[in-house]
Order: structure tokens, then sequence, then C-alpha cells
């Protein structure tokens, strides 16, 4: 995925391949969150694109940046470094995104806005350790990724990536979107 070319479902090689999983893995889309990796699954998303002109909302909630014309679509976009008290700027060199969200997850056209957008990844589902912590900030997430990440021949190191619940998220503040 290039600046140039913002990810589109369409994009893909079978976009009825987006929905259905293969038995075994999750396809997420991979962001930054302040100095942070995080991830939502890649079937919530609908499409990734260059951070626009946001025009505020007056009397908004902190976590509603405000609203962008999409093609001609009003499109909310949060905050998502808010809405799960994120702290801390992003490395220079990173690139603003808005992931816009499936319209399964919620009535309303909804971008969610982050640091930058990393890739498309595949995971096997034991590489991830799901959440079932019943206490309410672990609602919004999923689970961990254990990320793999290989340094040179023989090196390789780990990296925790948060799977977030968007679609959880969402839900609890769907009354004030």
């Amino acid at each position: 995925m290039t600046s140039a070319q913002p990810y589109q479902k369409d994009d893909l090689s079978s976009a009825q391949g987006v929905r259905s999983r293969t038995v075994g893995e999750i396809q997420v889309v991979e962001f930054i969150l302040g100095t942070q990796m995080f991830a939502i699954e890649l079937a919530d998303t609908k499409e990734v694109i260059n951070q626009t002109d946001i025009t505020p909302l007056p009397e908004a909630p902190s976590y509603i940046r405000g609203i962008i014309n999409l093609r001609g679509i009003v499109t909310t976009i949060l905050d998502l470094k808010s809405l799960l008290h994120v702290t801390g700027e992003a490395v220079a060199g990173h690139k603003k995104r808005v992931i816009v969200l499936d319209s399964q997850i919620s009535a309303k056209t909804i971008g969610i806005l982050v640091d930058d957008v990393l890739a498309v990844t595949t995971y096997k589902t034991s590489d991830v350790d799901k959440d079932d912590s019943s206490a309410d900030h672990a609602k919004n997430r999923l689970g961990v990724i254990r990320k793999k990440v290989h340094e040179g021949q023989d090196k390789e190191r780990s990296e925790l990536v948060i799977l977030v619940n968007i679609e959880a998220i969402i839900k609890k503040i769907e009354a004030t979107i």
C-alpha cells in the first residue's frame, strides 16, 4: 500500500474473499497511534485515505474530530487516539491517514484518524492472544498479536500489536456520532 494509491476493498483480487476468513488465519490493517502499534480486522474496513481537511463540529465530544466530504458522502472522523487514551506523538515521517470503516459497523459513514497505516497483514490465529477479560477497558481489545520481525539473516524479534475491537468502540459511542 503506497500513499499514492489508497487501499480499497475493490483493489483486492477477490472482494468476496474479504468477508470470508480462511480457517486459522486473521487479516488485519496495522496502524500506528503515538508510538504503539494497533490493528483492526480487515473485514471491518472499507478503505484507507490520506488525511484531508476536517471540518470541526461545534459542541462535539473531544474524540469527534469533525466531518469530511468523502466523494459526496458526509463522513464523521473519530480520533482513535483520544478514544483509546493513547498518549505520545508519532515519530516524524509518519503521515496521518483515515481508515474508513465498513458500513456493517455503523449506519453512519465513519472514519478513524490514525498516525499512519503500516500494512494489511495475515496472521495465524495462534499468533493472537485473545483477551477474555471482562474488564471494561478490555472490551475495546480483541487480543494482542505477537508479530515476528526479521532483523537480518538469523535475527528475529517480537513486537506486540494490539488488536482493537472497533465494533465495540463504535457501539459505545454511536449515540454521540
